[in-house]
């Protein structure tokens, strides 16, 4: 399922983001940047051992990586150019600033892609695991924000995948996915 806006297509794709070939990856870490379970247990065993280490000296350098906020790694073995890191929020019922941060997790991966030169990206369902942000919330936050960021900032994004791993996932995605296609502007396929 994809649409494509002022020339940017955002795909929904069921599969293992550690697979997808793309510029950049996008991991849904913890702020000690140290790897766990979820997708980003996966990122580190796939992408091997050079990404913990560029993690453990940005930490000694720099502190914790606040919620919200993105920093960029070698990809390792991955299938990309980089690898960037973004703390999303742990659900805490909706009232604590989680749309915010999660959109900042969305924007800030986008924009630092732009900035690098980087045309493509893959992100995983940020905060929806272990965190326990709803994915029918989610799915709707990073869908609006990738076409939020397409129309406002046109010609720097060429393919976003939103990538997630179930069926059951996916099935929540694609209906927010589909009401966007439906009332958005533009040239949907």
């Amino acid at each position: 399922m994809e649409f494509t806006l002022k020339g940017a297509t955002v795909r929904l794709v069921r599969g293992d983001i550690t697979t997808i070939e793309t510029d950049v990856i996008v991991n849904a870490a913890n702020s000690a940047l140290v790897g766990g379970g979820g997708v980003d247990g996966a990122i580190h065993r796939v992408g091997g051992p050079e990404i913990l280490k560029e993690c453990r000296a940005w930490v000694a350098e720099h502190g914790k990586l606040p919620r919200g906020r993105v920093m960029s790694t070698t990809a390792g073995a991955l299938p990309a150019k980089v690898l960037f890191h973004t703390v999303g929020p742990v659900w805490q019922g909706g009232n604590h600033g989680e749309f915010t941060v999660l959109e900042s997790c969305y924007a800030r991966s986008l924009a630092l892609a732009a900035e690098l030169g980087h045309r493509r990206i893959a992100f995983p369902a940020i905060s929806t695991g272990v965190y326990g942000f709803p994915i029918d919330r989610a799915a709707y936050v990073a869908t609006m924000t990738c076409r939020r960021f397409i129309v406002e900032e046109e010609g720097k994004i060429d393919d976003i995948q939103l990538v997630v791993y179930s069926a059951q996932d996916l099935a929540a995605w694609e209906v927010v996915f589909e009401d966007m296609v439906a009332t958005m502007t533009g040239d949907p396929t």
